[in-house]
């Protein structure tokens, strides 16, 4: 008997009324400015495969200080060769994304360390547990296009990437964002991972399963195991997003337009990388900026600045996909008026910034604490956001123009099959408005955390075939042997 449950459609959010900060000249002179920092300034690889790469390629690489500078000619070169659009498999076709600018995809956040436990409500550390337990919730939410590992498997130490890379494979049927930076001999383990679920090197490379995320270093720098982990995920065809994290007044200026132009340069320094060693490869402009707290030193990520659709419109400017624009998370440490002043006025930025993928549901203080109820309510704004913003279909305008006519004046709609039919597509979400046996409204949050323990407790997705599972389990466990071999 078949006690497996379906996991429902997802949706996207159209970007038919994108918004463009910037005009074309501006966008033009924003990446000069990268290519200046990139020819003049250089950019730290602190490994000699990636530098051997550059001089193989005309770059000026300074090998004693383990810097490059690439000139304007070959970033453009390279640049060229990176895919506009391609697509991230989910284990069934109908879960697939297609990075083509035409809407944008939400994802859970990632990766915090700390779990609001559902049962006992303290804050422990995270475990791998949670990360299957938030992707099968995940799995039953349409709002989430693809999963990003929630939190990290802080019990498997440092093969924690691959734990959360298995548990969420293992967990959804949903794209999972599984790669990062891991020691380079581990790498292949996530390949091997994607491999098997998508059942031939053929298909992997078609529909890949998994992307993955690289960190850059602000200002300016790269991570050796980093850039050394994103070579072998280029050659295996996995999509990867560079993502650089400027911090205004401390790892970059004071100024939201030169913090942007060297996340950029950091991005683009990585991605020519990629596309000299494998041209073609396909990657993501990532560019996520913060501030400094001028008081306390602190760090503020909800920023009221047009960052988010700058950083995705120069990602356009380059041709290439986009992870950013737009986001569900707060710097808020719990539940209350800041965060759902930042969910709102995040989320709401999503449609008109055009990002590929984006989102991040699901988190607090600035990504660090997992509140499961978290992602229930951002599930709820995510489907305002999209009612919002949806394009409209006219051809129902002529109906309801005959529904008028044979209402007439003084006459009432409720008796019409047309509003019988219809009145339920109006969303109205079963988290808010919702009243308890005495009539009074229910407080919100407490209905979102009985909606994800509903789910938790009933939602079971398809699993993998128990031969996959098997092979799954034998490559985290021969990882796990590595990094012990390997001191890590």
């Amino acid at each position: 008997m078949n006690t497996y449950s379906e996991t429902p459609d997802i949706f996207s959010i159209s970007s038919h009324q994108k918004i463009n900060v910037l005009s074309p000249s501006e966008l033009e002179t924003l990446k000069n400015g990268t290519l200046q920092l990139l020819s003049e300034v250089g950019v730290s690889f602190p490994t000699k495969k990636a530098l051997t790469i550059f001089a193989e390629h005309g770059a000026d690489v300074d090998w004693e200080k383990e810097i490059v500078r690439i000139p304007p000619d070959l970033v453009k070169k390279a640049m060229a060769t990176a895919p506009r659009s391609f697509v991230l498999g989910g284990r069934e076709k109908r879960f697939d994304l297609t990075l083509d600018g035409k809407v944008s995809y939400l994802t859970t956040d990632g990766c915090g360390v700390h779990v609001i436990d559902p049962e006992t409500r303290e804050k422990r550390a995270s475990q791998k547990a949670d990360v299957a337990m938030m992707a099968r919730v995940g799995d039953a939410l349409p709002a989430v296009s693809f999963f990003w590992p929630m939190v990290s498997a802080q019990d498997f130490g440092k093969t924690a990437p691959l734990h959360e890379c298995h548990a969420g494979l293992t967990s959804t049927l949903k794209h999972v964002r599984g790669g990062t930076t891991v020691h380079p001999e581990l790498a292949p383990a996530i390949v091997e991972m994607a491999t098997v679920v998508s059942g031939s090197e053929a298909e992997r490379r078609l529909r890949p399963p998994v992307c993955a995320n690289i960190c850059t270093i602000a200002p300016m720098t790269q991570d050796a195991h980093g850039i050394e982990t994103a070579l072998i995920y280029a050659e295996a065809g996995i999509p990867q997003s560079f993502m650089a994290m400027p911090t205004m007044g401390s790892t970059a200026p004071a100024s939201v337009l030169g913090a942007i132009v060297q996340g950029d340069a950091e991005v683009i320094s990585a991605m020519v990388l990629m596309q000299l060693a494998h041209p073609g490869a396909p990657v993501i402009h990532s560019i996520i900026t913060s501030i400094m707290n001028p008081r306390t030193g602190g760090y503020i990520g909800d920023l009221n600045l047009p960052v988010n659709f700058i950083a995705a419109e120069l990602a356009h400017a380059w041709n290439v996909p986009t992870l950013g624009g737009g986001s569900f998370s707060s710097d808020a440490p719990d539940l209350g008026w800041q965060s759902a002043f930042e969910t709102g006025f995040g989320s709401s930025q999503i449609p008109l910034a055009g990002g590929e993928l984006c989102g991040y549901m699901g988190l607090m203080s600035s990504s660090m604490i997992l509140y499961p109820e978290q992602l229930i309510l951002d599930n709820a704004v995510a489907m305002d956001v999209y009612t919002m913003y949806k394009k409209f279909d006219f051809q129902d305008l002529d109906v309801s123009l005959d529904v008028i006519k044979a209402v007439g004046p003084k006459g009432h709609f409720l008796r019409e099959k047309h509003t019988r039919k219809h009145i339920r597509d109006f969303h109205y979400s079963p988290i808010f408005r919702q009243l308890d046996a005495a009539g009074s409204l229910r407080e919100p949050r407490e209905v979102a955390i009985e909606e994800f323990k509903k789910i938790y407790n009933t939602h079971n997705p398809e699993p993998l075939p128990d031969s996959a599972l098997k092979e799954m389990d034998q490559i985290v466990a021969a990882a796990d042997r590595k990094a012990k071999e390997l001191g890590e």
